[in-house]
């Protein structure tokens, strides 16, 4: 059985950092692009994060780039985002995913097929 379990959430102050983590169990994803996925009230499920399986290639939407980085650890089958600089409309459920096993990965939440249950970031003073 497939299960990705996401951990690190919290409440931070803006300006602060929190480290994310997806622990993958039931089969290894060490050759599936993965990423991350955020949801805030009443708002759309949207891309964050991507990185490739084949050369680790990463791809953020322009609204986290330069303050989130996304990272895998393959032999721990893990998934990280490191976010940095956090402001109050990064306040979501922060969600894990595996996608597909193409070249460049899909920003699309219908292109993911796993999912993680989601952790809650609120940033706030």
């Amino acid at each position: 059985q497939v299960q990705l379990v996401e951990s690190g959430g919290g409440l931070v102050q803006p300006g602060g950092s929190l480290r994310l983590s997806c622990a993958a169990s039931g089969r290894s994803f060490s050759r599936y692009n993965m990423g991350w996925f955020r949801q805030a009230p009443g708002k759309e499920r949207d891309f964050i994060a991507a990185i490739s399986w084949s050369d680790n290639s990463t791809y953020y939407a322009d609204s986290v780039k330069g303050r989130f980085t996304i990272s895998r650890d393959n032999a721990k089958n893990t998934l990280y985002l490191q976010m940095n600089s956090l402001k109050p409309e990064d306040t979501a459920v922060y969600y894990c995913a595996v996608g597909n096993r193409g070249r460049v990965p899909r920003r699309s939440p219908n292109e993911y097929d796993y999912w993680g249950q989601g952790t809650q970031v609120t940033v706030s003073s």
